[in-house]
């Protein structure tokens, strides 16, 4: 089995991991402030290097800057962001609250969801393609057996199935989590 469509695979598994963990569903998770930037000493920098996170309570996350001047930029970030969150500054830094989620705004969440699980299925069978071409290429220039074709094939498709095994794990931990 070709090394890159091993790494194919991964990446798409660690794709809609990634994606997931920024879809927010009423708790508050530290990792949905990932992808801000705040503006520290002229350069953008993510969140977590301007400050710890931490979680308060089920939908409250609190920001503690490192340096107390930057509050100010990073409720600017986390307001431009447009979560959908509000922020209340103190000495101390900053809480993030997340509201409750309404039952119209979970449906959107889980379509949102379902259509990240399925971006992530068709390139995990991109990957699932260019692998069989490889195969069938290497045994037309006579590299492998037609034996060897078949149990590469096979062996293949066994890595395609357990990646959209975990693929449906993610998504239905995911909608339970909305559900909640």
């Amino acid at each position: 089995m070709d090394e890159t469509f091993v790494k194919k695979i991964q990446a798409a598994t660690d794709w809609l991991r990634s994606e997931y963990a920024g879809i927010r569903t009423g708790q508050a998770a530290p990792a949905l402030l990932d992808a801000i930037k705040v503006e520290s000493y002229g350069t953008l920098m993510p969140l977590n290097q301007v400050g710890s996170i931490g979680i308060e309570d089920a939908r409250t996350l609190r920001v503690s800057p490192w340096d107390a001047g930057g509050i100010a930029a990073i409720e600017r970030a986390i307001m431009e962001a447009d979560l959908g969150v509000s922020v209340a500054t103190d000495s101390a830094g900053l809480r993030v609250i997340f509201p409750e989620l309404t039952s119209e705004r979970r449906e959107q969440i889980k379509k949102l969801a379902k259509n990240k699980l399925e971006d992530a299925r068709v390139r995990v069978r991109a990957a699932r393609d260019d692998e069989m071409k490889r195969i069938d290429a290497e045994e037309k220039a006579g590299r492998i057996s037609e034996d060897e074709r078949f149990t590469l094939k096979e062996s293949a498709q066994k890595k395609v199935t357990e990646a959209n095994q975990e693929l449906d794990t993610l998504y239905t931990n995911k909608d339970a989590e909305i559900s909640k």
